[in-house]
């Protein structure tokens, strides 16, 4: 790191030129970067893709998404077999006037008498339109609404509902990308001012600038070669923001103290990169670590974004390690004005804090675990899949159309009906067969022209509840192994189905991917602490960690204690299904980002010769403040992310900022220094042949003092 910090000095303004370069390239391709996103969720080799995409293929809609249900109510005193050619015919004409709609109904599926309510004044059928190709393209409900009022019997009403028709419903949009990062860098400004009290607070937004439209310009070419979720976008923006805010405020503040501390500015920087830039350098491959995992697991949509999620530590990184020495060198003396907070000592408050633990280390230590333990209880009622009905619209439209439909003996397993494709002459048998299964109402074959095509017909099999979840899906895991045995099925599709799927296929490889993130973290901070236990301990205390994050998922969204407050959503009944994954992939690095900072300035406090707990009054005492601000920057990252528009980029967004002020207070600034604490002289055992393998030198251990006067 010395060296690379000459390199960078001797050559400042061709990399200042560079990155400049990197700068206006990036801005100049974040138009043609986004709008090449794509919004695909597919499995590619599950049986429910393969089965949805035969759907799309031969009758261009359904298959990878739910229907919308439209219902037409007669006038009091009337009933719907007393207007049925009226009704019949409006919803024949929805396929002719909202194109590539696959419709099914009481008319042409034979007279099937559950289409209408029991009142006798309500009848309602499916409409199967085309998964969407944008982010800003919704379900076709507008249209549909049209068509009924059209051609509607008179004095009748008319009701669309389903399951993303409701999202939609109780989806109040929110703020752009650019917006968010807008909300986020004025929140980051605020807390560097606080730490910095200078013009410097301004110089870690230029690095975040850079970083952020760097990894753009380096997105292009992916996404030009493979498909890249549009989730990626949000990421690189707001995530990038704080990460590089993050490491440019480490960097900095060590520079800060090299200089109180009466070095020049040009050794101040070397030693700063030296240090801090090693801290940053290591941050940064775990972020990556972390999200490159992702590309273990057979699901393109997350692979793009472990693949487009990595450029962000890894633009952040160069950009730090190379711009910000070249600015501090050139400038930095004279922004650092007005010179009101010095680095010459550690932190008076966090070293009493760090006092305080070392000294009530097992009683610190019980307490952060009983809150950890707490969250994890809760984890382990957490519920895998998609929002239910009831969580999705408490008003509007959409939500009084489901209702008629409920008070009339419509059940919400309508709403998630299950897509059997079958060869047109076998599927009346195969209907039978599989509307007898335990936990289906009824299997619909219709004869109407959407439904049938080139031999081939969609049955519709409507499961008694909604199949949104890993708890609810039973009934179309039966329905599979049923339909598996039938002469004549050609697939099995519908939301529960891509649900099965999901849990099979990502979190049946979650292990592979746990163990390489492990396996890899756990080698690469055996380099930079020079210990195997400290590297263990990280590795244990982050999946500890996001145990308990995915608690406060389950009680915040799942059980709505606070989305309704905060938000406005009700309880989700579930959590997103790739939001878990997502969530540990991203803040599996991130917190560990906290980890390696005070870790790395507790290691550097005892090679120095303090004892370990002196290295750990010492390390809190320097990195207290950082951490604290560090994690409270990227907070509001996460908080602008929540901003936006949808549940799902919702939950992830809070999921994240909650992840990272647990670890920064109960886990960095609790649990850490108390274990470091207790564990004494293990936490520098380093056998000599593992130091030779990994090209590191020894970890030399110092005789630790019984009496701990330096806490007393």
């Amino acid at each position: 790191m010395e060296r690379w910090a000459e390199f960078v000095l001797r050559h400042r303004l061709w990399i200042a030129i560079f990155w400049a370069v990197m700068l206006v390239g990036g801005i100049a391709s974040v138009g043609k970067t986004t709008s090449n996103f794509t919004i695909s969720f597919d499995l590619p080799g599950e049986p429910g893709t393969k089965a949805a995409n035969l759907i799309v293929h031969e009758f261009h809609n359904g298959g990878k998404n739910s229907p919308a249900l439209v219902s037409i109510t007669v006038a009091p005193g009337s009933t719907v077999a007393a207007n049925a050619t009226a009704i019949d015919a409006a919803f024949e004409k929805i396929t002719t006037d909202v194109p590539n709609t696959r419709m099914v109904d009481q008319a042409n599926s034979g007279g099937d008498p559950a289409f209408v309510t029991k009142d006798g004044r309500t009848a309602y059928a499916y409409v199967f339109y085309p998964f969407p190709t944008s982010q800003t393209q919704k379900p076709p409900s507008a249209e549909l609404t049209k068509s009924l009022n059209a051609n509607k019997p008179a004095a009748s009403t008319v009701g669309v509902t389903g399951e993303e028709v409701l999202a939609l419903g109780n989806d109040k949009g929110g703020n752009g990308v650019l917006v968010e990062t807008l909300i986020g860098a004025v929140g980051a400004l605020a807390v560097l001012a606080f730490v910095f009290a200078s013009m410097l607070a301004f110089l870690p937004l230029l690095i975040a600038a850079v970083s952020i439209m760097t990894t753009f310009l380096l997105l292009l070419p992916l996404t030009e070669i493979t498909d890249v979720s549009f989730i990626v976008q949000f990421l690189v923006a707001l995530i990038g923001l704080g990460v590089a805010i993050d490491y440019s405020l480490i960097l900095v503040t060590r520079w800060r103290e090299e200089r109180d501390h009466g070095k020049d500015n040009h050794d101040a920087v070397v030693e700063a990169v030296r240090t801090a830039g090693s801290a940053v350098l290591f941050s940064g491959l775990t972020v990556a670590i972390g999200l490159l995992a992702l590309i273990v697991l057979p699901v393109p949509f997350m692979r793009s974004v472990g693949m487009g999620g990595a450029l962000i530590p890894f633009a952040s990184v160069a950009v730090t390690l190379s711009l910000m020495p070249v600015i501090l060198s050139a400038i930095g003396p004279k922004i650092d004005w007005p010179k009101v907070r010095h680095e010459n000592t550690a932190s008076v408050g966090w070293s009493r804090w760090a006092r305080f633990v070392v000294r009530r280390r097992w009683f610190a230590a019980g307490a952060a675990l009983l809150v950890l333990g707490a969250l994890f209880v809760a984890f382990t009622g957490i519920k895998i899949g998609a929002p239910a009905s009831d969580s999705l619209a408490r008003n509007g439209a959409a939500y009084d159309a489901l209702h008629v439909l409920e008070r009339g003996g419509v059940t919400t397993g309508s709403l998630t009906p299950i897509e059997v494709v079958a060869k047109s002459d076998q599927a009346p048998s195969i209907a039978a067969k599989l509307g007898a299964v335990k936990g289906i109402e009824r299997a619909i074959v219709s004869t109407g022209p959407t439904s049938n095509a080139n031999g081939m017909t969609v049955i519709l099999v409507i499961p008694h509840a909604e199949t949104v979840n890993n708890k609810t899906v039973q009934p179309v895991k039966d329905v599979k192994k049923v339909a598996a045995t039938l002469p004549g099925v050609l697939g099995v599709a519908g939301l529960g189905t891509a649900q099965v799927d999901f849990l099979h296929g990502v979190y049946g490889n979650f292990p592979l991917m746990l163990g390489l993130i492990a396996v890899l973290t756990f080698i690469l901070l055996v380099r930079a602490f020079r210990s195997l236990l400290l590297p263990f301990k990280a590795v244990v205390l982050n999946l500890i960690s996001l145990s308990a994050v995915y608690g406060a998922m389950r009680l915040f969204w799942q059980d709505g204690h606070g989305s309704n407050a905060l938000f406005g959503i009700p309880a989700t009944g579930a959590v997103t299904f790739w939001v878990p994954m997502m969530v540990f992939a991203f803040l599996f690095g991130l917190s560990m980002d906290y980890e390696v900072f005070i870790l790395a300035r507790i290691r550097e406090e005892y090679d120095d010769g303090h004892s370990t707990d002196e290295a750990v009054i010492e390390g809190i005492g320097r990195t207290g403040r950082l951490v604290t601000s560090a994690a409270l920057i990227l907070f509001l990252a996460f908080a602008a992310l929540a901003s936006g528009p949808g549940t799902d980029l919702k939950i992830l967004a809070t999921a994240l900022g909650f992840g990272i002020l647990l670890d920064a207070t109960i886990v960095r600034s609790l649990l850490v220094p108390s274990l470091v604490s207790l564990f004494g002289k293990w936490n520098w055992y380093l056998p000599d042949p593992v130091a030779r393998v990994l090209l590191i030198k020894p970890s030399v251990q110092h005789a630790e003092t019984a009496t701990r006067p330096e806490v007393s």
